[in-house]
């Protein structure tokens, strides 16, 4: 029988995930309204519904710690943002195009970087509490190798939908006429990833273990 300050946390934990839901359910709706193209919001939200349907129907099985939900929820806003108005028109990246910072709108770099910072924590956790591999060096590797292997398979979808679809998959894809969109892409999914595993590494290890609050923020 859990302990009075066990439940105390577990309840603060709970009251964190709902809150997370709400936000993401909020901007779910509002992303929808009016968006600048109804086909490239379905195709960019569709991740965040189908991960928010993966983590809903295992939540009882296997529960992710509060850090991995809350990088999941700013991962599904960047989603949604970039879904609302498409990702070669978002409008602070192209006043900083049009102020001479970028050479074009770069907020499908800020959605890429994100595809590694988020996912390569989830990676991690489900490596590390199933015991699939020993050593440290060895699961940091492996979960980046995992999410890059994902930004390809993501890259292999976005040129599917392109060919089936022709002209109206060009604001889903966002090149700009970059030729090395998508080699770029991939890399800054690697930088993203590579700097969760810098940064978060001992804050997630400790929530893990269960020696750090996680309500977090």
């Amino acid at each position: 029988m859990p302990q009075p300050c066990e439940k105390k946390r577990m309840l603060k934990e709970n009251r964190t995930l709902i809150i997370y839901i709400v936000v993401f359910s909020l901007a779910l709706v509002i992303s929808g309204i009016s968006p600048k193209d109804r086909f490239t919001w379905l195709l960019e939200v569709l991740p965040a519904l189908i991960a928010f349907g993966i983590l809903a129907g295992t939540f009882k099985r296997f529960r992710f710690t509060n850090l991995v939900y809350f990088l999941l929820l700013v991962h599904s806003l960047v989603l949604m943002i970039g879904g609302h108005w498409t990702y070669a028109e978002v409008p602070l990246f192209n006043w900083l195009r049009d102020m001479g910072i970028f050479a074009r709108n770069n907020y499908d770099k800020v959605g890429h970087f994100m595809q590694g910072f988020a996912p390569v924590l989830v990676a991690r956790e489900i490596l590390i509490r199933n015991s699939i591999v020993n050593g440290k060096s060895w699961t940091n590797f492996l979960s980046v190798s995992v999410v890059l292997a994902a930004s390809a398979c993501y890259e292999f979808f976005e040129w599917w939908i392109s060919l089936l679809t022709g002209g109206k998959g060009d604001a889903f894809l966002g090149t700009q006429g970059y030729v090395w969109d998508t080699q770029s892409d991939m890399f800054l999914c690697l930088v993203g990833a590579g700097v969760a595993i810098l940064l978060l590494v001992k804050t997630h290890d400790n929530m893990i273990n269960g020696t750090f609050e996680q309500h977090f923020p």
